[in-house]
C-alpha cells in the first residue's frame, strides 16, 4: 500500500488529474498499479455492471457506500465518489456524506437533477430549483468531518436551461462553498471555454469525457491548457470491459475453448501475480496456529 497526497493536494500543486472511472475493487487495482493517482467511482457504472441497468437512477446510496469499502480496503488511491443527487433532499445529503465519507469518500459529488436522476448525456433531465441545490451544498459541507473532503457540485443545466442559465446556476454553487465545480456535458469547445473563462480564478473545474456523448473529447493535457484541473473517464472501464467480454463470448461459443483467445487474457498465475496472492498468503501464515502452539518442553 502506498501513501498518496491527497485530491485536495493534487487540485493544487498540479498538474491536471486524472481519474479513470471504476466500478469495483478490482478495477481499483488496476487503476493504481496503472500509476494513476485518484479513481472515480461512477454511480452509472454501477448501474451497468452490478445491475444490467442503464444509468436511470436505479443505484441508491448504501449500494454506492458497500463498493466504496469494499475499494477502500484494497487501494488507498484517493477515490471521487459519484452520489447522484444526494439520494433526497438536503436531509438525504447530510446522511449520504457522512456515509461516505466514513466509507472512504476523498470528494462527493452531487448534481442539480431531480429524483430519480439519468445519466448526464441522456436527453429529458428535470432540475430542482437553484435555492435547493445550494441548501444540499451547504448540507454537505457541514456534513463532512474533514476539510479534505471536497464537495462536488455538478449542475445539468445546460441541457435543460441552455448554458447561460447552466452558467448563472453554477455560480451560485460555487458561491455556496462547493470546492470543485462540474458543469455537465458542455456541446462545443466554446462552451467550454465559457466556463473556464468565468470559474477558473474561482475553483478548480471537472471535466467528464464521455465516448458517444456530447462533449467534445480531449486529452487531459489538452484539458489542462484549457483551464481544467480534474478529469473523469468515468464509463471508459465498462466500455473496454464490454466490448472485450463480448469478443470473449463469441470465441468460447466458436471454439468450445477459451485457447484462441487465451493471448488477450491473463492465465491463472499472471492473475495471482496481479492481486498479490503470494504475499496474502504469506501474511496469514504468520498467524498459523503452529506459529502459536505450545512446546512440549
Amino acid at each position: 500500500m502506498t501513501n498518496y497526497n491527497s485530491l485536495k493536494q493534487q487540485l493544487a500543486s498540479g498538474p491536471i488529474v486524472t481519474a479513470p472511472g471504476i466500478y469495483d475493487a478490482l478495477g481499483a487495482v488496476l487503476v493504481e498499479q496503472a500509476g494513476f493517482t485518484a479513481a472515480y467511482l461512477s454511480g452509472a457504472s454501477i448501474a451497468y455492471t452490478q445491475f444490467g441497468c442503464p444509468d436511470v437512477g436505479l443505484v441508491g446510496m448504501s449500494e454506492v457506500a458497500a463498493t466504496l469499502s469494499s475499494i477502500k480496503e484494497r487501494v488507498d488511491i484517493p477515490v471521487i465518489v459519484d452520489a447522484d443527487t444526494g439520494f433526497g433532499n438536503a436531509l438525504n445529503v447530510i446522511r449520504t456524506v457522512r456515509l461516505f465519507e466514513r466509507s472512504g469518500a476523498n470528494a462527493i459529488q452531487l448534481e442539480d437533477q431531480t429524483l430519480p436522476k439519468r445519466c448526464g448525456h441522456l436527453t429529458g433531465k428535470t432540475l430542482v430549483s437553484t435555492g435547493e441545490m445550494v441548501g444540499k451544498i451547504k448540507a454537505a459541507l457541514d456534513a463532512r468531518r474533514s476539510s479534505d473532503t471536497l464537495i462536488i457540485a455538478r449542475t445539468d443545466a445546460i441541457a435543460v436551461e441552455g448554458i447561460d442559465a447552466a452558467l448563472d446556476r453554477a455560480q451560485r454553487y460555487v458561491d455556496a462553498g462547493a470546492d470543485i465545480l462540474f458543469v455537465e456535458a458542455p456541446q462545443s469547445a466554446a462552451q467550454m471555454t465559457r466556463i473556464v473563462d468565468q470559474f477558473n480564478d474561482q475553483v478548480p473545474l471537472l471535466a467528464n469525457m464521455v465516448e458517444g456523448g456530447k462533449t467534445p473529447q480531449m486529452t487531459a493535457m489538452e484539458l489542462q491548457e484549457v483551464g481544467y484541473s480534474l478529469v473523469i473517464f468515468p464509463g471508459g472501464l465498462v466500455r473496454a470491459f464490454s466490448r472485450m467480454a463480448t469478443e470473449y463470448f463469441a470465441s468460447l461459443k466458436t471454439h468450445g475453448s477459451n485457447m484462441p483467445f487465451a493471448d488477450k487474457m491473463l492465465d491463472f498465475q499472471q492473475l495471482n501475480e496481479l492481486l498479490g496472492t503470494s504475499d496474502v498468503l504469506a501474511q496469514g501464515a504468520e498467524y498459523d496456529s503452529k506459529n502459536f502452539e505450545e512446546s512440549d518442553d
